[in-house]
């Protein structure tokens, strides 16, 4: 009979279907020079990441790093290199709703944004009803897959049941040659004929969910569990014990309840669909599809423990792996759709231990292994170790693609988290995966930074100040500036009687900077050399300079015409009439408006940052800091004589003018606009 098949809306968490590789981003993409490379510093296992459509942000669920108490570390980031890790974790297991003793494995997050849901997919083992749900109460291995729910990427996630996923995957055509081994359960039957005498059927453990929505419909990718799936390999003439990855379709009421509280549901076609009229009542055995398994599509470089029960001693079994999967679509030239399945092969801690994958027309294939597989291994010359298990995830703005997924900086240590670039063909019949851990561009769409401050002006009182900031991208998401992979550099001229201690969000200054200093803070990335270098985008250098001053009077607000004596700072005010200096006395004015002329002459500091002059400024002979930051000058702009002007993207009605200023004037890479003629030392200005 024919099924109608659910509509499932709401994908703004899938991947974008590709029509090419290498494309590139739309029009107005701002260029930047920053760069990441895998540090290998965050503790991390079967990564999956998740980019969240409110926030703009990565969230990256892990296996492995999170607080006791709690499973599955969630690190958060911007621009999918730059990590840090959440308190607590994914799952609570004093929450009550916990029905896993341990392995608590592979966390997977889907977020659906019609209801504002996120689902957690998860597996683990079976505490309870072993023998009812695996039909032997010793079945050593008994994994099976939950779901949690939450109203954040951040969690915290609760089981939608006290129980795991209602699928009981079963085998009718394996014989369960288990029941023939010792009590070890290492060493299978010698021959293929003595196996054939155990009973058939098993059930299958169930590990590595992955959830993969389509024109739809939802699948769930699983493997079968490494245990109680003893396969003959022909060429080799012994049982090897495998582990093989399968799938199975979902219905979609879960997806679309708005409370969070449905289950999912295998569909109907599935369920039971490998029992017989003869099984005792209660009894089910569901259907699955098997995807990918090594006698279907064998490879050499999956063979690594083939021989482990005999190299060990008989302290391992001789196995296979295929495990960890993520599936893509894309599509070819002509428009076809084109499914990959990455998916990782050998045990973790082996040195063939690797990610291949297979292609195919449609989601329950057939699949088929590339030729090339595979294409991400262990590379010792660039201290990259158990590369495997990861996921697909596009850049920012969706041109380009990564795979996240663990590995380790040496082959005594834990796996840790590694972003890499990851390519697709232009025509879809292959994909490539970068194996670096050195300097390699941020992705695209995380540009333009903007480094901010939480004031303009930092007045030294009581020979004490500070200053806090923080670094955005292009969607507004803050850079997380405790990650040693970036931070901001803030330095006070030399002489200038202050001292800056940054940290990692902000800076104390102490000291007097005798009337008005500079402070300059740079936003830096970390190259793989160890080194710290300033970042660029289209505007210049990402970097923000302030005033420093030892404020002797304040003006905000309304204010008559100025005769400035001291150091006098202009915060958000309206000057009704000129400002004029005297000999020795210093301005700075930020965020605010003086309807006048600005004159100066043998003064100290003038510093106008964010204002508008209605008037022209003339500023001759000045002994501190001269800068015209961001400002409109309505009028002209006349810098003589001075020590270190800087005119840097403001706008001149007017002329501007600059001799006899050592050194010169410069415009810290943001260009001016000047209506009138630019001469002198500012003609480039």
């Amino acid at each position: 009979m024919a099924i109608r098949w659910p509509r499932v809306r709401g994908f703004l968490f899938a991947l974008p279907i590709l029509l090419a590789t290498g494309s590139t981003a739309a029009g107005g993409e701002r260029s930047t020079d920053a760069t990441y490379y895998n540090d290998a510093a965050l503790p991390a296992a079967d990564p999956f990441v998740l980019r969240d459509p409110r926030s703009g942000d990565y969230f990256a669920y892990s296996t492995e790093g999170a607080d006791p108490g709690h499973h599955f570390a969630i690190y958060r980031s911007p621009d999918l290199a730059t990590w840090h890790r959440l308190p607590g974790g994914a799952l609570d297991m004093a929450d009550g709703t916990q029905w896993g003793r341990d392995w608590f494995w592979a966390p997977e997050v889907y977020h659906n944004p019609e209801t504002g849901r996120y689902f957690l997919f998860y597996s683990a083992l079976l505490r309870d009803g072993v023998e009812e749900n695996f039909g032997h109460a010793d079945f050593e291995e008994p994994s099976k897959i939950g779901v949690a729910v939450a109203d954040s990427p951040a969690g915290p996630f609760r089981n939608i049941a006290p129980e795991p996923l209602d699928y009981r995957p079963y085998d009718p055509d394996y014989h369960d040659v288990n029941v023939l081994m010792d009590a070890e359960q290492k060493k299978p039957p010698a021959t293929l004929e003595e196996g054939r005498t155990a009973p058939l059927g098993v059930y299958l453990p169930s590990i590595d969910p992955n959830v993969f929505f389509d024109d739809g419909r939802i699948y769930l990718y699983f493997s079968r569990n490494a245990y109680r799936n003893w396969v003959w390999d022909h060429e080799l003439g012994k049982y090897i014990e495998e582990s093989n990855v399968s799938a199975v379709e979902l219905d979609a009421d879960w997806w679309h309840d708005p409370s969070g509280t449905t289950m999912p549901r295998i569909t109907p076609d599935y369920r039971d669909a490998n029992g017989s009229p003869a099984n005792p009542p209660g009894i089910r055995k569901d259907g699955f599809a098997p995807i990918l398994d090594y006698g279907s599509d064998p490879q050499d470089w999956e063979n690594a423990h083939v021989n482990d029960y005999a190299e060990s001693g008989g302290e391992k079994k001789d196995r296979r792996w295929a495990e960890g999967s993520t599936v893509l679509k894309t599509r070819t030239r002509d428009g076809r759709p084109r499914y990959f399945l990455t998916y990782s092969a050998n045990n973790y801690q082996n040195r063939f231990y690797g990610v291949g994958y297979a292609v195919a027309d449609s989601p329950l294939g057939p699949w088929r292994k590339s030729p090339d597989n595979p294409v991400l291994q262990e590379d010792p010359g660039a201290g990259m170790y158990s590369t495997g298990h990861g996921s697909v995830i596009a850049s920012p703005d969706s041109s380009q693609l990564y795979y996240v997924h663990h590995g380790r900086p040496a082959t005594d240590t834990h796996r840790r988290l590694y972003t890499q670039r990851m390519r697709v063909a232009p025509d879809a019949s292959s994909l490539l995966i970068d194996d670096s851990t050195a300097d390699r561009p941020i992705p695209s769409g995380v540009a333009p930074f903007w480094l901010r401050t939480d004031r303009p002006l930092v007045e030294m009182r009581d020979g004490r100040g500070r200053v806090g900031w923080r670094v955005d991208t292009s969607s507004g998401s803050a850079m997380p500036l405790s990650n040693v992979l970036n931070r901001v550099r803030a330095e006070v001229g030399p002489g200038s009687g202050v001292t800056v201690a940054p940290s990692a969000n902000g800076a104390e200054l102490t000291g007097s900077p005798h009337g008005v200093a500079a402070l300059s803070l740079q936003y830096q990335r970390k190259l793989a050399g160890g080194q710290y270098v300033d970042v660029h985008d289209d505007e210049g250098t990402v970097a923000v300079t302030l005033p420093v001053a030892d404020c002797t009077s304040h003006v905000r607000g309304r204010s008559d015409e100025l005769l400035i004596t001291g150091v006098t700072c202009l915060d958000g005010a309206e000057v009704r009439g000129p400002v004029r200096l005297a000999p020795g006395a210093s301005l700075v004015a930020v965020n605010s408006v003086i309807d006048g002329p600005v004159i100066a002459q043998d003064s100290g500091a003038v510093w106008l940052s964010a204002s508008t002059i209605n008037g022209s400024v003339r500023v001759r002979g000045a002994r501190g800091p001269v800068r015209v930051d961001g400002s409109e000058v309505r009028g002209a702009l006349t810098l003589t004589g001075n020590a270190r002007p800087v005119v840097a993207g403001a706008e001149v009605h007017g002329p501007l003018s600059c001799r006899g200023n050592a050194p010169a004037p410069v415009n810290e890479g943001r260009p001016n606009t000047v209506r009138g003629a630019a001469t002198g030392q500012c003609a480039d200005l």
